[in-house]
């Protein structure tokens, strides 16, 4: 008699578990999908506005940019992923002026850490939310950001028979 009671509360418990189971993919089933279906919706993706995908120095439609060369963003970079290239000239006034030459940003080393946006002293550089960046070799993952002209940051060098490609440098 103790048996057939076991089994029967056994079976009553299992019951139980397996409604309580049922009620939560039920409901699961009938809620709001969250999945993206990338890259099919690439055109409509947005990320978050505090992502932090690539470092950019904007342009304006001049092709100037607000950085001084201070160096401040590469000495702060914990990694050492930026490498600025400046020098000295002389202004019409006479008085010598630091003049950006190369902003190279490594985006393959980078920690996203924004510790060189925070202490910009010019607002140079931002993070902009892109995180596209598959590549097959990392040496695309270089960036020169000194010059809008360059294109998708990469540095065109001229071969002998007079064809563009992208530095590998």
């Amino acid at each position: 008699m103790k048996s057939i009671i076991r089994y029967i509360t056994s079976f009553f418990k299992g019951l139980f578990s397996l409604l309580t189971g049922m009620k939560v993919t039920l409901r699961e089933f009938f809620t709001k999908k969250t999945t993206e279906q990338y890259p099919e919706n690439r055109a409509t993706l947005k990320m978050f506005d505090r992502f932090r995908g690539e470092l950019v120095m904007p342009h304006d439609e001049n092709n100037h940019h607000k950085c001084i060369a201070c160096g401040i963003c590469e000495m702060n970079c914990p990694n050492g992923t930026i490498k600025i290239t400046s020098e000295f000239v002389t202004d019409e006034t006479g008085k010598k002026k630091k003049v950006l030459i190369k902003y190279r940003y490594d985006l393959g080393s980078c920690m996203f850490c924004q510790l060189c946006v925070k202490m910009c002293p010019q607002q140079a550089i931002e993070f902009k939310p892109t995180f596209e960046h598959a590549v097959y070799t990392r040496s695309k993952l270089v960036k020169y950001l000194h010059d809008e002209s360059i294109e998708n940051g990469q540095l065109k060098i001229e071969n002998e028979k007079g064809e563009n490609r992208a530095a590998g440098i």
